[in-house]
């Protein structure tokens, strides 16, 4: 059974203190429909449900895996139609992989051309005026 603290509302600056999300960027998640307040007080405070937290939470670790924030509000509308979006998770995930592993021989490749350009280095003292660097150009 809930207690009565865990149905009362949560405050926007609750929210931030206890997520550690500023709130600019609780009212941003909001206005693209990743949060839903549910109403406000007399003062004009957005107020939250408790599920909030576990929701930023959630945001947070699927940014810090690579995913757009366009991809978890498709993840949330899953969940929030009374779905896992585990499949969905996982073949994002996936994607990433394949990303990453592009991205790393990108680099293996830029890392080869400038250790070539390094070793192949010699101080050219000699300005010439068709050139910036000979050893780039």
């Amino acid at each position: 059974m809930l207690t009565q603290q865990a149905k009362k509302p949560l405050l926007i600056g609750q929210v931030t203190a206890l997520s550690g999300v500023p709130i600019r960027t609780v009212r941003y998640y909001e206005s693209l429909g990743l949060l839903n307040s549910s109403g406000r007080t007399e003062g004009g405070f957005r107020k939250f449900s408790s599920d909030v937290l576990t929701r930023l939470a959630f945001i947070k670790r699927a940014q810090s895996l690579g995913l757009s924030l366009e991809e978890i509000r498709n993840l949330l509308n899953i969940h929030d139609e009374g779905n896992l979006p585990c499949g969905e998770v996982k073949q994002k995930l996936e994607d990433k992989v394949n990303e990453v592993d592009h991205q790393i021989e990108e680099l293996l490749t830029l890392r080869d051309e400038l250790t070539g350009l390094l070793s192949g280095w010699d101080n050219f003292t000699g300005k010439r005026k068709d050139t910036i660097c000979p050893i780039i150009q």
